[in-house]
């Protein structure tokens, strides 16, 4: 029997809005696979958040059409969506309990009161607060409201989940422990998930695809490690972890190797997909975390290949990890994050730093990318 591939969950085609004069997304095509998680990732203002709300109903598309589950949604209002919603400011209703809250919606879909009081205990055990459907939302913690506000997104079987910033108001523990709780309950319940953030760890850690946008306009998409590692375009190497570029050309090719000398001086053996051609100009990306900072005259880990000595001119003690900047004989100032040593170097110390040719990306000065 031949296999059939279902539909994408959600669906955008041309996807076009403005408000009067100013373009909040440019024409947008997006796939969002069934059962996936998908991070719409970009500073503010650069249209995630208006993807969100008209996916939702909450905004109309000037242009194009908003499929969910193959139908054209475009003039579905939302409580004919089926879909759950976690803001960032909970949205929970302050007078009522929290069974209250979390039966909301299915009230709204008119659910037997007992299968709704099945369902909402069954939520509450989910987010792991069982017992507390009489309190009210004032008695709960913020990292307990905000589990209220996901057992009442998923109370109601959604065929989508949307989530915009939701763990901004957070502090940093109860972030990562919400991460977590989100990551686990999404897989557990393979709700499609769309996830609205401008915080690159929430991305990198939650997703199974990334959409970096600025501007209204896609700039990348991928998994993870692919966004990351093979950043598209300067925007999305800087926007996406620490990085160092440097401005300079093909000077030669070597097997599967690029070799590239910088503006600066310095030369680099870079292993990188693409026809790269002798001459052509580039950028050369360097995350900070590739490289590697030891003593001066210690045994380089990679030999002599991308091999530059300099003297740490400004450092930040991280606790497992610390910041370097490193300035260079020729002046230019390399930030490398590496694992922080018994005693991490000090100001002014001379040291070698190192990358793998493997850990460097080349972008073209031309178009962006290779």
């Amino acid at each position: 029997m031949e296999n059939i591939t279902s539909s994408p969950a959600v669906q955008l085609r041309g996807v076009f809005k403005r408000f009067d004069n100013v373009v909040a997304v440019e024409k947008m095509d997006l796939d969002i696979s069934e059962g996936s998680l998908m991070t719409l990732l970009g500073p503010s203002g650069c249209g995630k958040t208006t993807i969100l709300r008209m996916i939702a109903g909450l905004e109309t598309p000037t242009e194009g059409d908003i499929l969910i589950k193959g139908k054209r949604v475009n003039d579905t209002p939302i409580h004919k969506r089926n879909l759950g919603m976690i803001f960032q400011n909970y949205a929970l209703f302050p007078h009522k309990t929290i069974f209250d809250n979390v039966a909301f919606g299915l009230k709204y879909r008119h659910v037997p009161k007992s299968d709704m009081k099945n369902k909402v205990f069954k939520a509450l055990e989910m987010v792991r607060l069982p017992g507390v459907e009489n309190r009210m939302p004032s008695q709960l913690s913020g990292g307990q409201q905000q589990r209220i506000a996901l057992a009442r997104a998923i109370v109601i079987e959604p065929d989508v989940l949307l989530m915009d910033e939701p763990l901004s108001a957070l502090d940093e523990n109860l972030r990562e422990e919400m991460r977590r709780e989100i990551d686990n309950l999404q897989r557990m319940l393979g709700v499609t998930t769309v996830f609205v953030t401008h915080d690159q760890r929430e991305a990198l850690s939650m997703s199974d695809k990334i959409v970096v946008m600025k501007d209204g306009l896609k700039q990348q998409e991928g998994g993870p490690e692919e966004v990351y590692n093979y950043p598209a375009n300067h925007f999305v190497a800087d926007f996406l972890g620490h990085s160092n570029f440097f401005n300079g050309e093909v000077v030669g090719l070597e097997n599967k190797q690029v070799r590239v000398k910088a503006n600066e001086g310095n030369e680099f053996i870079v292993e990188s997909p693409g026809n790269w051609t002798v001459g052509a100009r580039i950028e050369l990306v360097i995350r900070a975390q590739k490289f590697k900072v030891f003593y001066k005259n210690q045994q380089p880990p990679e030999g002599s290949v991308n091999l530059l000595i300099g003297r740490i001119k400004d450092r930040s003690y991280m606790g497992g990890e610390v910041s370097y900047f490193v300035e260079l004989e020729t002046g230019t100032v390399i930030h490398a994050i590496d694992m922080a040593k018994l005693k991490p170097f000090r100001r002014g110390e001379d040291v070698g730093i190192q990358v793998a040719p493997r850990d460097c990306s080349l972008l073209s000065k031309t178009n962006g990318s290779a």
